[in-house]
């Protein structure tokens, strides 16, 4: 049964979802992919340009078409989404129609801290952003994100949240 689970880890940009999620899939045995990663394999662009080129409704239509395909796939695995996926397309029903969903909850301080010069350039919605303006924008995501983020399965909260933790969630998520 555990062979075949599929593991959806889902939070702010610089909550973990793919350091985490690498972990736990070798821990598992399993396949690890990254949503953004496979979209950009998909589409032979980078992220940011994709929004700049083709705009943020082709980019939620593809990470939705990706997401889909990715979930459709046999066997087990664990998934990294991008911050907003679960946000749109009803996303977050067909992530828990198919899988086991986790919210990676850090402090708005903690994933500041985490997210470097090089991280932000890597995100187009931080392009141009001092740290001011870039809390603010978290804080916003945030705001508008939660609703879905807390529609999870498991809700793990911390700002030091290790693999043993999520490994030890998913252990009593199925014994119940």
């Amino acid at each position: 049964m555990i062979d075949a689970v599929k593991i959806v880890l889902m939070g702010m940009p610089g909550s973990g979802k793919s350091t985490l999620g690498r972990a736990v899939a070798s821990q598992l045995g399993f396949d690890f992919y990254d949503l953004d990663a496979e979209l950009v394999k998909e589409e032979g662009s980078d992220i940011p340009t994709i929004f700049m080129e083709k705009g943020e409704g082709y980019f939620r239509n593809l990470e939705t078409k990706v997401l889909q395909k990715l979930l459709g796939l046999p066997g087990g695995m664990v998934l990294s989404t991008g911050g907003g996926a679960p946000c749109f397309n009803d996303n977050i029903n067909l992530i828990n129609a198919s899988a086991v969903s986790v919210y990676l909850e850090v402090s708005l301080d903690e994933l500041l801290a985490r997210l470097t010069k090089d991280e932000i350039s890597k995100r187009p919605m931080f392009k141009g952003l001092d740290t001011a303006e870039i809390t603010l924008k978290l804080q916003d995501l945030l705001t508008g994100r939660e609703e879905f983020y807390r529609q999870a399965k498991i809700m793990l909260s911390g700002d030091d949240i290790s693999t043993e933790h999520l490994s030890s969630e998913m252990m009593s998520y199925f014994r119940n």
